[in-house]
This record gives C-alpha cells, structure tokens and sequence, in this order.
C-alpha cells in the first residue's frame, strides 16, 4: 500500500512547502490528456503532491468512486465556501528557491490546459510536544492524527481498480486568521477555544463543548472519522493563517467534521470561529504513483 501512494501524504509536513491552485482553460477539451503526461513524470509523490479535481476527471471522461465537488452547507451558523479547483500541487522542501523553480517547471507542462489561479506559500512553524509542528497561535497541529497502519488505513484508498488503490481524497481548506483578537483573549480563553493547554498540548477534561478538540474528536462519530492531517501556517504579508490539509481514504471522515464544527449537528459552533475562517474550500482526488511517477491509469492515461 505504502509504495503505491505519493510518498509525501503520510510523511511529516516539510520545512517549506508552496500549493499550485490550477483552473481549466478553454483549450482544456484536447490540450488535457497531454498536459497530464507531461506532468506525471514531474510528480514523484514526495517532492510534489498532486490531486485532481471533480471537473479534470469529469473531462477525461474517467469517474473516481467518491470524488465530489466540496459541499455548499447553506444552512450553516458560519461561511464555509465552496471554490473548486481543476488541479492542486504541494510542493515540499528545504529550499525555497528549489521549489520556486520546480514551480515553473510545473505550470510549463500544465499549460495550455491549465491556468495557474493562485499560489500560496506555507512552511513549518515550531515543534509541539508530539513532534508536529505548531499553528500560529502556538497550539500543536495534528497530535490526533492516526500513526503508522492506522495512518494509512485513514488516508489510503484499499480497493478499486488499477490506478485506484493507494490514492487518497484530500480536503483543502484555507484559514485566515484574526490573531489580533487572539492575541485579546486571555490564555484561559484561548486554552478553552482548543480545547488544550498551550503550555503542554493537554487536553482539557473541562473544556465547553465549542472546543474545536471536542468538537472534531475523530472517536466520537459513528463511524469513526479519522483523517491524516498534513496542515502547514502560510503568511502574504500581515495576512496569515493554515492551509488546512486532510487526507482521507474517502471524504466522508472529513465532511462529517466539518458539518460538526458548522453546528450542523447540535447547534454547538466550533469556537475556533471566533479567531479564524476559511476562505476557501475544494476537494481533489490524489492519484497513487507507479515507477516513480505519477499513476493516471485511473482516467484512462
């Protein structure tokens, strides 16, 4: 299963990473197919992640079992947008120059089919107690996440045809937060908002029911909702946040999250909402890779 998938969905997040957001263009209907081969020997899984959309597939006249546009949740206490994209690279590295010229390299092999939309820039902030690194706010990202087998279990597709098994679902979302009014609430608050003491990334026994690790216990959902979190800080600017990133064997772990934290299941708002909001949201297939390359058999490359 391991040697099918991109090698850098269960690895740690890297010291730097940089996220391609690519929409289809109007040349897309016969330029498709040959931009995707010339990407897929460019994709190697570790230094570049890639996944493709619900629309790219759609073209290629392929279907992913469990694919899907990202939900619009109108009736939603918060905004949560829904942007799809085409197609979603994470680059991951040390240097940043290096990935600024694999970039390139990137959006030449995707064009003319491909526009590049937006480009967003990430990178590891601290070490938590658990050896993750740690959001902005100074709080461990992904002390829940699953480990070894069961990591793999959450995040890795296990059946399906050629092409099929070993890819994994990720759900990107990008969070822009207020650390102005953050920074306003005094520790306790902030500690209550998580769910966990900052000092030593404890969970707290009596956090309100709004905190966001109560809030998004994988345990608690029937079914259980694992997903393998790879999130990193991203800054333009004064402006900052998380560039949320969780892989899934399916989509369901994470919608059930979310629609959680929405209020949508008991009327509790995540308080996570107070300091911070997504300001986009898509889903993307990611396809496993054969011979050190990317595996598109699955949409008939």
């Amino acid at each position: 299963m391991v040697n099918a998938a991109q090698p850098g969905i269960l690895a740690p997040a890297p010291r730097v990473g940089r996220y391609l957001f690519f929409s289809l263009t109007a040349a897309a209907p016969d330029a498709l197919g040959a931009a995707l081969q010339r990407l897929a020997p460019l994709v190697d899984g570790a230094t570049v992640v890639v996944g493709l959309g619900a629309d790219t597939v759609r073209m290629l006249g392929a279907k992913v079992p469990g694919l899907r546009a990202f939900p619009v949740l109108d009736n939603a206490a918060m905004a949560l947008p829904s942007t799809p994209i085409a197609l979603w690279c994470w680059l991951r590295g040390d240097d940043a120059g290096d990935i600024l010229l694999a970039s390139r390299a990137l959006v030449r092999a995707l064009a003319p089919a491909f526009a590049l939309d937006r480009v967003l820039d990430g990178f590891r902030h601290g070490e938590g107690p658990n050896g993750h690194g740690r959001d902005l706010t100074g709080y461990e990202d992904g002390t829940e996440n699953p480990r070894d087998a069961e990591a793999e279990a959450a995040a890795l597709v296990v059946d399906g045809g050629a092409g099929l098994v070993g890819g994994s679902f990720a759900a990107l979302q990008q969070w822009e937060h207020d650390l102005d009014a953050f920074e306003r609430m005094t520790p306790q608050r902030q500690d209550d908002m998580v769910g966990r003491r900052r000092s030593d990334n404890e969970e707290l026994d009596d956090a309100p029911p709004s905190a966001h690790v109560k809030r998004t216990a994988q345990e608690s959902f029937t079914p259980e909702a694992f997903v393998l979190r790879r999130s990193m800080p991203w800054a333009e600017g004064m402006r900052s946040g998380l560039m949320f990133v969780a892989f899934g064997c399916s989509l369901d772990a994470f919608e059930a999250q979310l629609r959680r934290m929405a209020g949508l299941d008991d009327g509790v708002v995540d308080a996570l909402f107070q300091m911070s909001r997504p300001v986009t949201g898509a889903y993307v297939w990611c396809p496993p890779v054969q011979g050190g390359q990317l595996d598109l058999r699955a949409v008939g490359l």
